[in-house]
C-alpha cells in the first residue's frame, strides 16, 4: 500500500472533524507530489510545462470542492487520481479547442508592423493612426492593446471579453493587414519618387 494513502486519507478525515491544519498540510502535500506529476504528463502530451500550475490549481479547487463526496471508508488515492485524470483531460480538451484559434507570431511576423520614420517621427505616428483606422474594430482593439499598450495576451483576452486563441488570429489577419498596407504605401513612395 502506497505511505500517502493512509497519511492523506488520515488528513482529510482529520479535515471533516474541523482540523484546518492537517488540511492545509494535506493541500500542500499533494500540490507538491502532483505538481511533478502533472508536469511529466503534459511533456508527454506534448504540452506545455508552463499550463502545470494552472491546472495543478485546478486540481485543489476541484478536491476543496467535492470534497464532501470521498467516502473514508473507501481509498482516498483512487478518488483523488480520478479529480487528476479529470482535470488533465479537461485541460487537453481546452487546448485542442482553442489550437485552431492559436498562432504564435514570429519575430519576422511582428516586423511588419509599420515603424515611424527617422525623418520626422510624428509623421510616422500619424501614419501608424491612420493605418490602424484601416483596420476593423476588433482587429484595431487588439493591436492597441498588445503592440502599442503593451498588454499580454491573456490581459487583452480578458479585457475583451474573448479567447487568448481569438486574441492571437486577430492579431496575425491585423499584422497580415498592416503589412499589405505598409507594401502599399512603400510601392506608392518609391514609384513617387522615380
Amino acid at each position: 500500500m502506497d505511505p500517502r494513502e493512509e497519511l492523506w486519507a488520515a488528513a482529510m478525515r482529520a479535515e471533516r472533524r474541523g482540523d484546518a491544519a492537517a488540511y492545509e498540510g494535506l493541500l500542500a502535500d499533494i500540490a507538491k507530489t502532483l505538481r511533478a506529476l502533472i508536469r511529466g504528463r503534459l511533456s508527454r502530451l506534448g504540452m506545455n510545462a508552463h499550463e502545470t500550475e494552472d491546472i495543478l490549481q485546478d486540481v485543489l479547487i476541484g478536491l476543496h470542492t467535492v470534497r464532501h463526496s470521498w467516502d473514508a471508508n473507501r481509498p482516498f488515492l483512487p478518488w483523488l487520481h480520478a479529480i487528476v485524470r479529470y482535470k488533465l483531460s479537461d485541460a487537453v480538451r481546452r487546448r485542442r479547442r482553442e489550437a485552431r484559434y492559436r498562432y504564435d507570431l514570429t519575430l519576422e511576423e511582428w516586423s511588419y508592423v509599420p515603424a515611424a520614420t527617422h525623418e520626422d517621427p510624428d509623421l510616422g505616428l500619424v501614419d501608424l493612426n491612420r493605418h490602424l483606422g484601416e483596420l476593423s474594430a476588433g482587429q484595431r482593439e487588439v493591436v492597441r492593446s498588445l503592440a502599442l499598450e503593451g498588454a499580454s495576451v491573456r490581459e487583452t483576452a480578458q479585457k475583451l471579453k474573448t479567447s487568448e486563441g481569438a486574441v492571437r488570429v486577430t492579431l496575425h489577419r491585423a499584422l497580415q493587414r498592416l503589412a499589405s498596407i505598409a507594401n502599399l504605401a512603400a510601392s506608392r513612395r518609391s514609384k513617387e519618387k522615380t
